[in-house]
């Protein structure tokens, strides 16, 4: 039986006490800063507002203040921060981490500098910890299809575990896997990683098919729906991600299975990108969109500016052609800019060649 610590109590990484437990293992939730009624609901109740489900025995909530006395004889620790929070969480993770400790992340998503060379959120996690630590500790995470409330009624799902040490994936997906919780491997750290930030851009854009029947309101009628036009964006998608492999130097095949159409399948099919895509779709600017949904953490739209804008740095540097990626910048123009949808269906489908650095 192994202890895994938790940095964050949201809802994937709560979720993931349900394949954890089932094999036996205790579970430790740090909540963070922003998740002290989380704590105090889990504590109190055994719920977790947000899953609206009760979690596993085997579980046990402490508060932000509590964590070097829950990160103490434990060598097994998952950040589940979402993506905004990845350098806190990092910063948090330098005081409590020794080493010999193994890490896994659950963020997506990525971070550009000012040139607009990207980099992914475990290794801007990682890039937090004080060099010396770092070179003795392992980072890996878990990417593909999976939605928080299906692990946690124990649905079954299909997920990719990867890291820069391949060597210590096997160990974490013993740790998780159960029989209905199905764990992959892939050394190919970048290129599952550069899947699990794009889809949920390319799940935004997702959105956009069904907001145009709501604009259309009776005329659209329940006929038809608008699927052809759901898949040439996805169709446009794979053929972005796959490119996206070559820019920054993943394996091409990766997006063909889980990191990438797998996942950006079921982020497509629901969820906050979705939802904002959809009333984007409709009509709306993303700001209007945006202010209808007070609260809500929308990392696909953080994920679109940040790679947006580091896209256009790249053309700028020749790194990219401009023809490249007709998808995402789209998207960034009408969530970086407030533009209204118009999405250019010519220019899909083309070849596309990345450009020597």
């Amino acid at each position: 039986m192994a202890t895994v610590v938790v940095l964050g109590s949201g809802i994937m990484a709560s979720a993931l006490a349900t394949p954890l437990t089932d094999n036996g293992h205790q579970v430790r939730l740090v909540g963070t800063h922003l998740d002290r009624d989380i704590i105090d609901s889990i504590q109190t109740t055994g719920v977790h507002p947000n899953l609206g489900l009760a979690l596993p025995a085997g579980v046990t909530a402490h508060h932000l203040e509590d964590a070097a006395a829950a990160f103490e004889g434990v060598d097994l620790v998952m950040s589940g921060v979402n993506s905004f929070g990845v350098r806190w969480a990092g910063e948090q993770l330098a005081s409590l981490l020794r080493p010999g400790m193994h890490v896994i992340a659950l963020a997506k998503g990525m971070e550009a500098d000012a040139d607009g060379n990207l980099e992914i959120l475990p290794r801007v996690l990682a890039g937090q910890i004080p060099a010396e630590l770092r070179e003795q500790l392992t980072f890996s995470a878990i990417a593909g299809p999976s939605i928080a409330g299906e692990v946690a009624v124990r649905r079954h799902t299909s997920v990719v575990f990867t890291g820069e040490d391949a060597s210590v994936l096997p160990m974490w997906r013993d740790l998780f896997a159960t029989d209905f919780y199905h764990v992959w491997l892939n050394s190919d750290f970048v290129g599952v990683e550069v899947c699990a930030a794009t889809k949920n851009c390319y799940a935004f854009g997702a959105g956009f098919m069904s907001g145009i029947l709501d604009a259309m309101g009776d005329e659209a009628g329940d006929r038809y729906v608008n699927f052809n036009y759901g898949a040439a964006l996805f169709g446009q998608a794979s053929i972005e991600m796959i490119d996206f492999m070559h820019l920054l130097g993943g394996e091409p095949t990766t997006p063909l299975g889980l990191p990438g159409i797998g996942d950006c399948f079921v982020t497509s099919m629901g969820g906050r990108n979705v939802k904002c895509g959809r009333l984007v779709g409709a009509g709306l600017t993303f700001s209007e969109a945006a202010a209808r949904m007070p609260g809500v953490t929308l990392e696909g739209a953080a994920a679109i500016k940040v790679i947006g804008a580091a896209m256009e740095r790249l053309t700028e540097r020749g790194v990219v052609n401009p023809e490249q990626f007709p998808l995402l910048r789209h998207l960034y123009e009408v969530v970086g800019l407030d533009r209204g949808v118009n999405v250019p269906w010519d220019s899909f489908f083309g070849d596309c060649v990345t450009v020597a650095a």
